[in-house]
């Protein structure tokens, strides 16, 4: 498979998020349907968060069979496990703390007369509605592991792993699909509408890094890197997960619920097999 391929996939893994978008203007989607679609998202999240941490393990379990063999050095497998539990704990945490700085700040604003020139002087971010502001949160989620998802199908391909970059890219371009809905769930019920710019910037804010990642990636090989990459998106995918099943949650519908997670990890796990079963 071409450079060029590879980038146009990876492109194509990305943007698909843009078809759930619409939905953010539709005001009469049934619940069920929102909840369904909402739930598939995360089943093919939990897809690939446990196949991302498969890959992302595999060179520290490979470099701890080294070591225990004699084979290898102890010091590369505890440098190995380092990188990939700080960047595991970088993909989540950094999310949550974010978040939690942003509520914070949206708390000190409020009081008598607080809504004045301090409120002309916040950010974007933190002068977006509650809802808004979860479903910026959720595509900025979905950006970070695009990233760096991104990077690992670059780094699959350049080290010659087109099987993995494949099931990626595949799994990205179904998950993205039904990860627009996700994005824009929050906002279903409210007053307000998100317009169509806005709903443009989640879009690129989702999206555009899968291919950027590709970009980089697809340049060069190291192990650590390709380690720390899948680790970095393992913990993104894990916020967002949590973020959606939040949303779950508060659309209700538990039977639409558990279906849609069990046809998305279905879904991502039908998309593996049949990739190995043509030779992928």
């Amino acid at each position: 498979m071409s450079t060029g391929e590879i980038l146009a996939l990876g492109a194509i893994a990305g943007f698909t998020v843009f078809l759930g978008l619409p939905m953010g203007r539709v005001r009469s989607a049934a619940p069920r349907v929102r909840s369904f679609l909402n739930a598939s998202a995360t089943g093919i999240l939990l897809f690939l968060l446990w196949d991302v941490l498969s890959k992302g393990i595999a060179p520290v379990d490979a470099a701890l069979a080294e070591a225990t063999s004699g084979a290898g050095a102890w010091a590369y497998f505890v440098w190995l496990a380092a990188v990939f539990a700080l960047a595991l704990t970088t993909g989540l945490m950094s999310l949550v703390y974010y978040d939690l700085w942003l509520a914070r700040r949206a708390r000190g604003r409020l009081g008598p007369g607080a809504a004045g020139v301090r409120e002309l002087r916040a950010g974007p971010i933190a002068r977006l509605a509650p809802a808004h502001r979860l479903a910026f949160f959720i595509a900025l989620g979905i950006g970070f592991h695009n990233l760096s998802e991104g990077l690992a199908i670059g780094q699959s391909a350049a080290a010659g792993e087109l099987r993995l970059a494949l099931v990626l890219v595949i799994g990205f371009a179904l998950h993205n699909a039904t990860e627009g809905f996700g994005i824009v769930g929050p906002m279903s019920g409210e007053a307000d509408l998100p317009s169509w710019r806005f709903l443009g910037a989640l879009g690129l804010i989702a999206g555009a890094p899968t291919f950027v990642g590709t970009v980089i990636g697809q340049t060069f090989h190291n192990e650590t890197v390709f380690a720390a990459f899948l680790a970095l998106a393992a913990g993104s995918i894990l916020y967002v997960v949590i973020e959606l099943l939040a949303v779950a949650r508060k659309l209700g519908h538990k039977d639409f619920t558990t279906w849609g997670i069990l046809l998305g990890l279905i879904l991502g796990f039908a998309t593996d097999m049949i990739l190995t079963a043509v030779g992928a």
